[in-house]
């Protein structure tokens, strides 16, 4: 588990971490450097699960090795998909990082939302639904890992 005490805001507990795969872990389809060893270092406190519609249909042979859960899901309706999955996972107890239109609905579910841009850019309507906007998905990574960096941030 994760846990955030953020000043002025309260406590964090967090079971899961959701990462969309295409725009946010990987571009072109193939997961960017640093991304693995910052995903086993997340499974050391949570359970970690990549949502994809393997758009370039990589996902599989990427993700083989990670030791993580690979969901995929249609290219069509894929935000209802994502929502669900955060439901299901309970929304309050899950971190949700992404790039895209569809993953609005999974920000809107979820306790905490760090939105990515990376090198195919991220979608402006997510922005504002994000509570955290990072340059990159090691940043995000990175800020997720280290509390200091979610209270700095957050902090009311």
């Amino acid at each position: 588990m994760l846990h955030y005490i953020i000043p002025g805001r309260g406590e964090l507990k967090i079971e899961n971490v959701v990462l969309d795969y295409n725009g946010t872990i990987a571009v072109d389809g193939r997961i960017i450097e640093g991304v693995r060893e910052r995903i086993n270092k997340l499974k050391e406190h949570v359970n970690v699960y990549i949502l994809t519609a393997d758009t370039y249909g990589t996902a599989k042979e990427e993700c083989n090795n990670l030791g993580v859960n690979v969901l995929y899901f249609p290219k069509e309706d894929s935000g209802i998909f994502k929502k669900e999955m955060v439901m299901k996972l309970n929304g309050h107890k899950t971190i949700c990082v992404g790039n895209g239109y569809n993953d609005i609905p999974m920000f809107k579910e979820s306790i905490l939302s760090v939105a990515v841009i990376e090198g195919e850019g991220s979608c402006g309507k997510l922005l504002a639904n994000a509570d955290i906007v990072t340059r990159s998905i090691i940043e995000a990574l990175d800020i997720i890992l280290d509390e200091n960096k979610i209270k700095a941030t957050l902090r009311s």
